[in-house]
Parts: structure tokens; sequence; C-alpha cells
């Protein structure tokens, strides 16, 4: 969910897509190598993703991924799914 909210700003690479989750989560969240490149390949074996090779910022050759129209579909399924279950959590912990 967290990759997918984080393309609907555009095209990034995978080391602009773990900065972004970490600065904007305050540093409280971090997704490493070993968990975003598995997590891309799926991502783009589902189609919810695409990629292409450019040229960075620092003129290296880098993956690219970008949101899909049936990735932004799955974004807002897995938004509501996390919503449900943010609001079942905080049921229970009102209640003990």
């Amino acid at each position: 969910m967290l990759i997918l909210k984080t393309l609907t700003l555009g095209p990034l690479h995978g080391y602009g897509i773990a900065q972004h989750i970490k600065q904007v989560s305050e540093t409280v969240l971090s997704v490493e190598e070993g968990s975003l490149y598995p997590a891309l390949q799926r991502l783009l074996l589902q189609g919810f993703v695409k990629a292409e090779w450019k040229q960075s910022e620092t003129n290296r050759r880098a993956r690219y991924y970008s949101l899909t129209p049936a990735g932004r579909k799955e974004l807002g399924v897995q938004v509501s799914q996390f919503e449900e279950t943010i609001a079942a959590i905080g049921r229970i912990l009102q209640t003990t």
C-alpha cells in the first residue's frame, strides 16, 4: 500500500520510493532493499506498476516504477481494508 501510494507522485526508482516513505513517516517507517525490490517485482507481475529503465539524477541507469490504472484501483482497495482494520483495532483498544 505504501509503495502504491508513493507512486501516485509519479515515476520513481526504488531508492526514491524508500526515501519518500522514510521522509514522510519522519523515519518511523523504513523499507529495506531486501523487502522493497521483491515487493516491486510482485506489483509488476500483478500489473499494478510498470517499469522502465531511465537515467537517474546521478546519471546512473535506474529502473523507474509508475502506477498503472489497475494499481490505482488496488490502492483504493488496500486503503479501504486498512481503514477497516484500524477502526477494528480502535474499537478493541477502547473496550479493554
